[in-house]
């Protein structure tokens, strides 16, 4: 492999050795929490120990800023990689670095999203992440699998970036609404992104089996991939 395989070796391994054991860490204290919630409701004490719904929060935060980095990752390497492959710097350099303003502008509204205290910047600067992540999601390198978008990495990491982002902007409200619909809309829509993420461990390991080693890129595309053959 050369370095440019490498590097696309970044996003699936931080992946693999990062954010899929934090989801089964944030799931555990998710389910630890809501029976010591219930057990307390029932008999008035538990067993379960209160420091889960600490834990369960703040690594919950962790899991969310890291889905969005990870997604930031996953966009850098074809983009940067293809748009110096076809001199994008040089023939449109307004574009390529408008590309790069927007890694920083995502990155600061993170930041900014992370620190916000009123619900009304934590809004604005979650729209901003967002908008971000979409904007440099729909440049022409980035391969989006249109043709099966049921089944796209992308669409599937867009889609469960977004409900981290949004998770990320309502967490205070979770404690504050004393009616506890913040807390439903947060149980129902992470039990989405949950599944989400199983598809993306799916996607993610067939795209690792269908992209080839750069070296054999100029045999491998060749390829007739409706009627599966390869010259010789």
């Amino acid at each position: 492999m050369n370095t440019e395989d490498v590097t696309r070796l970044i996003h699936p391994a931080l992946a693999v050795a990062v954010i899929f054991p934090l989801i089964g860490i944030v799931v555990h204290y998710a389910w630890q929490t809501r029976q010591r919630r219930l057990q307390a409701q029932e008999t008035g004490k538990s067993k379960i120990p209160a420091a889960v719904g600490p834990e369960h929060l703040r690594l919950g935060r962790w899991l969310s800023n890291g889905v969005v980095v990870l997604s930031l990752i996953g966009l850098a390497h074809p983009l940067f990689t293809k748009m110096a492959r076809n001199q994008v710097w040089t023939q449109d350099s307004f574009r390529a670095w408008f590309v790069v303003l927007m890694f920083g502008v995502t990155l600061a509204s993170l930041v900014l999203l992370n620190r916000a205290g009123t619900r009304l910047w934590r809004g604005i600067f979650a729209t901003l992440t967002g908008m971000g992540l979409v904007i440099l999601g729909s440049q022409p390198e980035i391969f989006r699998r249109g043709f099966e978008w049921y089944v796209s990495h992308y669409y599937y990491g867009m889609t469960a970036t977004m409900l981290m982002i949004f998770s990320l902007a309502i967490y205070p409200d979770i404690y504050k609404d004393r009616s506890q619909r913040w807390r439903t809309v947060h149980v129902v829509l992470n039990c989405i992104a949950l599944l989400f993420f199983v598809g993306q461990a799916m996607t993610g390991a067939r795209d690792l089996l269908e992209i080839p080693l750069s070296w054999q890129e100029s045999h491998i595309y060749k390829c007739d991939f409706t009627n599966l053959t390869c010259p010789p």
